[in-house]
């Protein structure tokens, strides 16, 4: 059994080890900080202590046990009303591929209400198994409903990976569940794969502000969690003669237990949709200004695409958040992505090099953009882009 001892002769009494404890195992109240039950054996009060008074003994052979009962492939299947996120399937695809490295089965986690069909797309996409929790509590995607239901399904069915889309439900209910089963959780991954000699996952993000690809593993807690970026993997064909399990669970929780309420949902207008687009025209640091966007607008609107923008320009206030691309902002894969002005940092570049086209227009003949571009043009994006613009109208029809 695992075992945390306090040397009372070196311990100080300072309270570093009481702030540092994730799960408030710990108190001080003597001379010496007191363990709870709660304490999980994390080792972070070890790492806080400057002292050294705090020696941690994990009992490995119990870990491994435990560790060696989970088994199979999880997918999060997020929706909206009724009709399913993209991302969910493309999730499923890689999710496939996983499992099937790992000779387990795959399952799909479906909330909601009135979502069966959800379930049975599920299926089509790849899924062996959908468990599908249909209550009039799960409408709306609320925290604490939608985690108590998957807390208490992994605790019953004990999956070794569990993947969620990188959304903005996807990393909010990601957390929540990851914490509630006290495992790790690796964020926005770029890569999945499988250690063939190790079976486990090795989760594959950008790290140090982009500036390098850290593969992260959790050999010692299950299930092991990922969130994974939209448009990083592609989504499988459907199999609408493909047989599944649909096996339905009841909500965790009941209306009267949710603290939270959804009043409404106000959608707003114009808003961008880079994700999904197949055409993005983006615009960085050369633009400009505000005014430098007009011209990239109206090539966009030629070409019946949206208009992205780099990190640079969203930071200086040019233009809103929603149009940024790159690791802190969207990850996009369209089919033609056009980079006016952007020198190409490797933040930018993890969000969009995987563009089946890219077309680069810079100034500079020795920006790193061109490293990636499948065609480049050298020189003033302002009297470039409306050529291109007025070109594209005539062949277009326009």
């Amino acid at each position: 059994m695992s075992k945390l001892t306090i040397s009372a002769d070196l311990c100080s009494a300072c309270g570093s080890c009481v702030d540092a404890c994730p799960f408030g195992a710990l108190t001080l109240e003597g001379d010496v900080p007191e363990v709870s039950d709660q304490c999980t054996f994390c080792g972070a009060c070890v790492d806080a202590c400057p002292a050294e008074a705090i020696t941690l003994e994990r009992d490995q052979a119990a870990d491994v046990a435990d560790i060696t009962s989970y088994h199979g492939v999880w997918v999060w299947v997020e929706q909206f009303r009724g009709q399913a996120c993209s991302i969910s399937w493309e999730m499923l695809g890689q999710g496939r591929k996983l499992a099937d490295q790992l000779g387990v089965p795959l399952t799909a986690c479906v909330l909601g209400h009135n979502v069966r069909g959800v379930a049975q797309e599920a299926i089509a996409y790849g899924a062996d198994r959908a468990f599908l929790a249909d209550d009039a509590s799960l409408a709306a995607y609320r925290t604490d409903p939608y985690a108590a239901v998957l807390v208490r399904l992994v605790r019953e069915h004990r999956p070794e990976v569990f993947l969620l889309g990188a959304s903005a439900r996807g990393r909010d209910l990601a957390g929540a569940v990851a914490t509630d089963l006290r495992t790790g959780l690796t964020a926005d991954c770029t890569g999945l794969d499988i250690d063939p000699e190790t079976r486990l996952l090795r989760q594959t993000r950008p790290a140090f502000g982009g500036n390098i690809m850290a593969t992260i593993i959790c050999p010692n807690y299950r299930p092991q969690m990922a969130t994974v970026r939209h448009r990083v993997f592609e989504v499988p064909p459907a199999d609408t003669a493909r047989q599944g399990q649909i096996v339905q669970v009841p909500a965790a929780m009941g209306e009267a237990a949710i603290a939270s309420q959804v009043v409404d949902f106000v959608m707003e207008a114009g808003q961008v949709n880079l994700a999904d687009a197949h055409i993005i025209v983006s615009g960085g640091r050369g633009v400009g200004g505000p005014e430098g966007y007009a011209p990239l607008q109206a090539l966009a609107d030629a070409l019946g695409g949206a208009l992205g923008a780099s990190r640079a320009a969203v930071d200086a206030g040019w233009i809103p958040y929603a149009h940024q691309v790159g690791q802190t902002g969207r990850t996009v894969k369209p089919d033609l992505y056009i980079a006016c002005g952007i020198s190409g940092a490797i933040q930018h570049l993890a969000g969009m090099q995987t563009s089946k086209v890219i077309v680069a227009i810079n100034k500079d003949p020795e920006a790193p953009i061109f490293n990636v571009a499948t065609y480049g043009i050298v020189g003033d994006l302002f009297e470039i882009v409306p050529a291109l613009t007025a070109e594209f109208k005539k062949r277009l029809g326009k």
